[in-house]
């Protein structure tokens, strides 16, 4: 009979408490290792593969190479979970088709409708042809340049080169204009002159400001234009292109527009803003009432 020192396991081997967390044990560490395995393989194999067959596919399309990198990274964490749940021993428990309908049941519920259909619109705009990472667009809530569409949003720079989220329904169930494309950018200045002005002159003047900028593209050429005739002015509209504008301050180029347009209409005699041809007449009238005073 071996000595009590000697002795390291109980006759019934090893006690109850110490045989289940060896299995907890067991049990995470498959998890981990599948999980680690299908992912790491994902990543290096698959990932890289699927994302260059999309991208020579579809070489004028830059929003499916992002939305396929965003999409395929959850379908990887997903697979991942999926293979460390077989390695972990629990495979039965997603041939149960009472528990994965609860799952999905549950993972509804916790998103909610509005997550779901931020989802949907996302979808929707990855794919729109006519709506692509690169381009410029405009919706009742800002304007700027598409950087990605991800599941909920969609990643906007603007031109004060901040970069806001948009939520995707926004953008699908609001008006949204995309009259720019990625090349180049429009922009529209609007002035207003007195009647008694020279109007031909302000618009060949419009014209003349726009294109002596270097940073205005020549085709198309500037454009102005007789836009309203007011009750007591004439307003006019100059249009002119520049050039893609995440590469430009448009900022800077409306305010030098503007002030070489102030300049401009000054030497050439030309009213802008004219004050209200309104005049008010009447007369006031101020009557000073006596004081009787009682001694």
């Amino acid at each position: 009979m071996p000595s009590a020192a000697f002795q390291l396991l109980p006759p019934g081997g090893l006690p109850e408490p110490i045989s289940a967390y060896r299995g907890v044990v067991g049990e995470l560490l498959g998890f981990l290792i599948g999980a680690a395995v299908v992912y790491g393989v994902g990543r290096v194999v698959v990932f890289p593969t699927v994302v260059r067959v999309v991208t020579s596919r579809n070489r004028n399309n830059p929003t499916l190479r992002t939305a396929t990198e965003t999409y395929l990274q959850v379908v990887l964490v997903g697979a991942a979970a999926l293979a460390g749940l077989v390695a972990a021993g629990y495979g039965s428990l997603l041939a149960d088709s009472a528990v994965l309908i609860a799952a999905v049941t549950f993972v509804v519920g916790i998103a909610g409708k509005e997550v779901i259909g931020s989802l949907i619109s996302g979808f929707f705009l990855v794919v729109d042809p006519d709506f692509n990472v690169g381009d410029w667009i405009s919706w009742p809530g800002g304007e700027g340049t598409v950087e990605a569409v991800d599941f909920r949003v969609t990643r906007v720079r603007t031109v004060d080169n901040e970069t806001i989220t948009v939520p995707n329904t926004e953008l699908t169930t609001d008006a949204l204009t995309r009259p720019y494309g990625r090349d180049r950018y429009r922009v529209t200045e609007r002035v207003v002159v007195a009647y008694a002005d020279d109007v031909e002159r302000a618009l060949y003047e419009l014209q003349a400001v726009a294109s002596d900028d270097e940073r205005v593209l020549e085709s198309p050429a500037p454009t102005s234009r007789v836009l309203t005739l007011g009750e007591n002015a004439v307003t006019l509209q100059a249009e002119f292109w520049i050039a893609d504008p995440t590469r430009g301050d448009i900022a800077t180029i409306r305010s030098d527009f503007r002030r070489r347009v102030k300049a401009r209409f000054d030497e050439a005699g030309l009213t802008l803003g004219p004050p209200s041809g309104r005049e008010l007449s009447g007369q006031v009238a101020v009557e000073a009432g006596g004081v009787d005073e009682e001694g």
